[in-house]
This record gives structure tokens, sequence and C-alpha cells, in this order.
């Protein structure tokens, strides 16, 4: 198969197709509402999947004249509808729970429910760390997101293995654990959708780069000239797996173009290096001795002053 971030989402579609299957029929054995609670998270994964798969294919595609940014931003649209699906599986686990509850039914062959979660809980751990680690080999929120959903299946899977242990072994009674543990599950399930909606709002407004990363383009700069290093209007964001980043650099006036366009050269090759290939950098260069170039208010962004970034400093010469 193809070596690109859609290679795990197809992980991720068999995986929830294989688990849907599963766990729509252990519901139809067991009758029991945290396996059916469960089984509506696994078509949520499903969706979600297509959804993730969508966006990697369009965020693949590369600029163009109507995208010259390309289209990175596609992914934070499918973690995004990835979160609201999730925040609707939620409802759904509760609407369901709340009804078990008015009319209280114990779960059957709790047995083969409790086999059916053990095996789906297995397959969507598995799914779960592979596409954790394509996550992190092409940066990806969107593998990010489908991976932490279907990591959150697994947990909800475990909760409810639990509770069909306890109700395999307990008089009848305890089935009020079913709706009791489906509830906790559907809990579980609005944070990670809230994280996921809160990760994609985040990149559709242009946050900037994390601390840790703004200190990297800062040494990265410092290291490209002797002496002083003099920056203002440092900005950044990303785009899916892309980051850009600019800012004015101030150098002495006599330095030529050609020393100029040399060491912003070095700046690019060293912030590529430790932030990755797809890091786009756009430098203006500007003479340290004019006073016209320290307009660090109209511009915006960080500066130079000091190396820490968390609080504003003010422009200094």
């Amino acid at each position: 198969m193809e070596d690109s971030p859609r290679r795990f989402a197809f992980y991720s579609i068999a995986a929830s197709i294989i688990t849907l299957v599963m766990k729509f029929g252990a519901y139809f054995i067991t009758d029991s509402v945290g396996i059916l609670s469960d089984a509506l998270e696994s078509t949520v994964n499903l969706v979600a999947a297509l959804f993730a798969l969508a966006a990697i294919t369009i965020a693949m595609h590369p600029a163009d004249n109507a995208h010259a940014y390309g289209h990175g931003k596609a992914e934070y649209f499918s973690s995004g509808a990835e979160g609201m699906l999730i925040l609707f599986a939620a409802i759904g686990i509760i609407y369901a729970s709340v009804e078990r509850f008015i009319s209280p039914m114990p779960p059957k062959n709790l047995e083969a429910g409790l086999l059916v979660a053990l095996v789906a809980g297995g397959v969507n751990y598995i799914t779960a760390k592979v596409m954790l680690n394509g996550a992190r080999k092409y940066d990806s929120i969107t593998l990010e997101a489908d991976a932490k959903h279907l990591m959150t299946d697994v947990w909800t899977s475990a909760g409810l293995i639990a509770g069909m242990a306890i109700m395999l072994f307990t008089p009848p009674e305890w089935s009020i654990l079913d709706p009791v543990i489906a509830i906790i599950m559907a809990a579980n399930v609005i944070f990670t959708g809230f994280q996921l909606l809160t990760k994609s709002y985040s990149g559709l407004m242009d946050k900037s780069l994390p601390i840790e990363e703004l200190k990297i383009i800062d040494d990265c700069i410092r290291k490209s000239v002797t002496g002083k290093a003099l920056y203002h209007g440092l900005r950044t964001r990303k785009s899916g797996s892309a980051r850009f980043i600019d800012f004015h650099f101030l150098l002495p006036g006599k330095t030529s173009i050609s020393e100029s366009h040399y060491i912003c050269n070095e700046i690019e090759k060293y912030i590529k290096e430790e932030l990755g290939k797809e890091t786009l950098v756009t430098i203006h260069v500007e003479p340290m001795e004019n006073e016209e170039s320290y307009d660090c208010e109209e511009t915006g962004g960080l500066c130079s002053t000091k190396i820490r970034f968390d609080i504003d400093y003010k422009c200094e010469k």
C-alpha cells in the first residue's frame, strides 16, 4: 500500500467496520445498553475515519493558484467534524442509558458480550497505536484525532468489560451497572470530543506555534550570525503538517545583498532541519541603523529582546 498518511486512514476504516459488526451483533445477543453505547461509538468511528481519509486526501494536494498556502487546513475541518460526531454519539449513549434507568432490564448472554468487548478493544488498541505512530511520522492532526478517538473507544470498552464481569458474578439487582457504565463512558466521550474541537479551532484561527518551537526558531536565528541577532515581527502558524514563519531581520546596512541572502538561507536551513522540510520561512531584511526598521508595534509578533516568549516584550535596539 502507498507510503502516505492515507494508509493509516484505511487502517482505521477497516478496524471500525470489524468492531462495528462485532458490537452490534453482541448487542442483539445481550440486549445490553452498555454494548449498544459502545456500538454507537464504533459507528461514529467509521464515519470519522471516512472524514479523515477525505481530509488527508485533500490536504495532500500541492499548493495551486487558488490555494497558495496549500490545502493543509482541511485536516482541521476533519478533526472538528470528528469532535462533533463524538459529542452526538455521547448524546445517543446518554439517551439510551436514561431509558434503561426508567425501564430496567438485566442483560443476557453476558459471556458472549464480554468476549466481543475484549476482542473489539484489542483491535482498536492496536489500530490506535499504529495510527499514533503515523500521526507523529506525518505530523497529522487528522490521524492524531482519529487515533485518540479509537483510544477513547478502548477505554470505554475496558469500562464495559469491567461492568459486565461484575454483573456476570452478581445478582440481577446489579444490572443497574449497565446504564451507569454507559453514562460514565459518555462522559469520557464528551471530554475527548471537546479536546478535538478545541485543537481544531486553534488551528483554524492560526494559533502561534508552541513555545518549544518558538525557542527553536530563536536559536536558529541567533546561530546564523556572529554578535547580536536582532529581529521582530516573528509570526508563526501551522496548516496541517506545514509550518509558516515570517519575521523582520535586522542586519548592518553595509551588508551586501549576497551576504544577506546567504544568512537568510542559513536561517531557513537551520529551521527546516529542526522543524521539518515542510516549513516555509519568509524573512524581511532591514538595516539596523535605520530608525524606521524598529516598527515592532506596527508589525506585531515576537521579537529578539528576550529568549523567553511567555510575556510580551517591547522592541529594543
